[in-house]
């Protein structure tokens, strides 16, 4: 299998400890279980097997931090005030790099969750609202030595030009991503392709590189097919659905809905040819170590002709 450089990143850890582990996940908050011993131990079970994966593979691994809610508004609603969530950040990116173990080349990376639900764009921010709202919790994530932070799952622009900026600002690398609804436009209606340009414009290309996540491949490929060229090849991680059901199906299902991993990782592959530059592969919500471990080999496997 030729992967051509790829790496291993991690799945849907709140969907993993909700619907695999049985944790109640208040807000589908996961930092709060660093300071409960069942908690720590279901998800170091959950990172190990992706460091296994790419162990297994002799891949490089990057983690994200379970963070995606540690930020102000979601924070307050789980009792947190802004000291607690520095501190829960701190904790977060301390266990990530313990589990790492000291492996070579591998990344922790913080994970920003958008201040919204994350599937329905609600009270939009401009972006110097942006920007300074997620400050802190990016100064957080790279005092505590994060090697880099993702913006995950936003829903329109103006967000993640804050995001950038912010992290810009703090002086850590940043991998921005938007996540689409079935007809692969951004939750607001705008195109994919079009919300990414935008953002590069605007922050001077100050991103990393681009990630699409929290969508099923069928989804993506539109929004991927309609994005130009240029646009495309700035996108260098997936993270996926395990579910083609749309977000609104989504948060009204009661229970997971994990697809097949080995069909998830043909569709994936099936994507190579739009965005051949995808170097970052993991899942998203409904996905586990099983897809995860299924894109990485089916994605090494496929050709971009």
């Amino acid at each position: 299998m030729t992967t051509d450089a790829l790496t291993v990143t991690d799945a849907g850890l709140e969907t993993v400890l909700l619907f695999h582990d049985g944790i109640a996940l208040p807000h589908f908050a996961a930092f709060p279980l660093l300071d409960d011993a069942n908690g720590r131990s279901a998800m170091r079970r959950y990172f190990d097997a992706f460091v296994a994966i790419a162990d297994e593979r002799g891949l490089p691994v990057v983690l994200d931090t379970p963070t995606w809610r540690a930020n102000a508004d979601w924070g307050a609603r789980l009792g947190c005030d802004a000291d607690a969530l520095d501190k829960a950040n701190a904790a977060a990116v301390a266990f990530v790099r313990e589990t790492l173990d000291g492996r070579e080349g591998a990344l922790v990376e913080g994970a920003i969750g958008p201040r919204g639900d994350g599937y329905v764009v609600g009270e939009r921010m401009t972006p110097d609202e942006a920007e300074a709202y997620h400050s802190a919790q990016v100064r957080s994530l790279r005092d505590a030595g994060a090697d880099r932070v993702s913006a995950m799952t936003l829903t329109y622009a103006d967000e993640a030009i804050g995001a950038v900026r912010a992290a810009a600002a703090a002086g850590i690398p940043i991998v921005p991503s938007f996540t689409v609804e079935t007809d692969g436009r951004l939750p607001d209606g705008s195109e994919l392709g079009d919300a990414i340009a935008l953002v590069d414009a605007e922050t001077d290309g100050a991103a990393l590189t681009w990630m699409v996540n929290c969508a099923h491949p069928d989804h993506v490929a539109p929004g991927l097919a309609r994005a130009t060229p240029a646009v495309r090849d700035r996108i260098g991680a997936l993270r996926v659905n395990a579910s083609r059901r749309s977000h609104a199906e989504l948060d009204a299902a009661d229970e997971l809905d994990a697809g097949d991993p080995t069909e998830l990782g043909t569709d994936v592959a099936a994507l190579r040819a739009l965005v051949p530059h995808v170097r970052i592969l993991g899942g998203c919500c409904g996905t586990d170590a099983r897809h995860v471990a299924a894109i990485v080999d089916a994605w090494g496997s496929a050709t971009t002709t």
